[in-house]
């Protein structure tokens, strides 16, 4: 006769409609091909640069007529089976490929922003911070710029380029693939 070996059943993995159903109104928590990811709550530092990119990157594209921004954690879709939708700190979505006349969805972005910002926390590793990129690029966004507050930096993830650019404190950040003709000094986005 052959032993038995107890094991244990791993819970089932959520959807993506399950998963807004129960956390959409929540901040600091994520859906990881198909497992609900607590963070930490980032502090006051990150959320001052989130604002100020927020205001930036808004500033430039309401100017230009040239689309909408999100931020606060904005759902958007990475991954399916298993579903995945990330919180993004600041999300630009053009009119092409949101139409004027269409409004943004009352939950997640199903369909992949032009430009993701995200703002490096204390907490996080830069083994994850890479994973999530990596989600975001393969998921349709043309831009990634990462921000980190810890050493005053932008770096630049393209879908069209194998290494990132990065910007340091006293650089010109420019976006011309997904705004063209914006510069603004990395310091900005940190004062």
């Amino acid at each position: 006769m052959t032993p038995t070996v107890p094991t244990t059943a791993q819970p089932a993995l959520m959807t993506a409609d399950e998963f807004v159903k129960l956390h959409g109104d929540e901040s600091g928590v994520e859906l990881v091909k198909g497992r609900v990811v607590r963070y930490p709550m980032p502090g006051a530092e990150h959320g001052e640069v989130c604002l100020s990119a927020g205001a930036i990157i808004r500033e430039v594209v309401k100017q230009g007529g040239l689309g909408r921004v999100t931020s606060n954690d904005t759902f958007v879709r990475t991954g399916t089976n298993p579903d995945t939708y990330r919180g993004a700190d600041v999300c630009f979505d053009s009119f092409t490929r949101v139409p004027k006349e269409k409004p943004l969805p009352k939950g997640p972005l199903e369909q992949a922003p032009d430009l993701v910002i995200e703002v490096r926390s204390p907490t996080d590793r830069t083994g994850d911070i890479q994973i999530k990129v990596g989600e975001y690029l393969n998921a349709g966004v043309t831009v990634v710029v990462v921000l980190d507050p810890g050493i005053d930096a932008a770096t630049v993830y393209r879908q069209t380029e194998d290494i990132p650019q990065r910007f340091s404190n006293g650089d010109e950040l420019t976006l011309p693939d997904v705004l063209p003709g914006f510069s603004v000094p990395v310091r900005k986005f940190f004062e």
